[in-house]
């Protein structure tokens, strides 16, 4: 599957309707972003079922603004709604592999109990704030 653009307009949508979405938070001048631009697509063509995002941070200033991304290239995991990872900085090929998987392993059912326990207790606000890989 290709990579796709988003948007703020789209961002629930695509969150909310699929199970996995990594996003790739980037911009045109962004020299490690057009480094990781081709191992990021190379990895959506190897998994069709998981969602490849991508923000360009410059046409979408608010969407980045609303996750504080300051440094690009930025990428995050959202599975089941949750973000499960977000971190700066371009990753090679064989690394982004290793944290697919380790993301798919993570028990999903574990996060949304703990996720509700720290909402339940006021500790959690959002529920993308409460896991991470």
């Amino acid at each position: 599957m290709a990579t796709v653009q988003l948007t703020a307009d789209r961002f629930d949508e695509v969150v909310s309707s699929n199970d996995v979405v990594l996003i790739d938070f980037w911009a045109a001048w962004c020299g490690p972003c057009r480094t990781f631009a081709p191992i990021f697509e190379k990895s959506s063509e190897a998994h069709p079922d998981i969602v490849f995002a991508k923000v360009d941070t410059e046409a979408e200033q608010q969407l980045a603004a609303a996750f504080n991304i300051y440094s690009i290239p930025t990428l995050m995991i959202i599975r089941e709604q949750v973000v499960l990872y977000a971190e700066a900085g371009a990753l090679p090929e064989r690394a982004l592999e290793e944290l697919i998987g380790k993301v798919m392993e993570v028990d999903m059912a574990d996060v949304h109990r703990q996720v509700a326990e720290q909402r339940a207790q006021g500790d959690v606000t959002e529920p993308s704030e409460a896991a991470e890989v």
